[in-house]
């Protein structure tokens, strides 16, 4: 395996959960993410693919980019040591659907996808209220929402504009709630 490679084989147990929250910047990812990290409490790791991709390695997301595996890898890792994961970004089809369904294949316990679709004029209003808002322009974010697109990976489900953050929040908790090995 090269480091370019994502690395593969089972990982994490039958008690796991792998929650991915994708879609377009802008769309809510990453305050629905922490916000569920927030309700479901310990032993819960919260993976973002912009601070592996763009704090610790600086790579800008090109086809076969680094950040790729170890996103990889930091989700099984997590996963391998009993936690649940939350996996959210950007995160497109193109560039990150191979790994994802590999991840999701290999993944002993429940996984689920979640595709935020959300038009482009509110992902851009939305950026504009951010901390980040002077970090890219609506012209780079239209480049990722071409790109961002859904996965279509078995059971995706999809987050649109109608739901609330705490509507969202709500149904991802109880989805990871419904799927507890002892719920009946």
């Amino acid at each position: 395996m090269t480091p370019q490679e994502p690395p593969s084989g089972p990982t994490g147990s039958p008690h796991t959960h792998l929650v991915v929250l994708r879609g377009p910047s802008g769309a809510g990812k990453t305050t629905v993410a922490t916000a569920v990290r927030a309700r479901l409490g310990h032993g819960v790791a919260l993976v973002q693919q912009d601070v592996l991709r763009r704090v610790v390695l600086r790579e800008h997301d090109v086809p076969g980019g680094l950040n790729i595996a170890l996103i990889a890898t930091v989700c099984r890792f997590s996963l391998d040591a009993g936690y649940h994961v939350i996996l959210e970004g950007i995160l497109t089809a193109a560039r990150y659907g191979p790994m994802l369904r590999r991840l999701a294949a290999d993944h002993r316990g429940h996984t689920t996808f979640f595709y935020f679709d959300v038009p482009f004029a509110e992902t851009v209003r939305r950026h504009a209220t951010r901390p980040q808002a002077e970090e890219f322009t609506a012209e780079d974010m239209h480049g990722w929402y071409a790109a961002s697109g859904r996965l279509d990976a078995p059971g995706e489900q999809i987050i649109d504009t109608t739901s609330s953050t705490k509507a969202s929040v709500d149904r991802i908790v109880a989805y990871v709630a419904r799927n507890e090995p002892d719920a009946s």
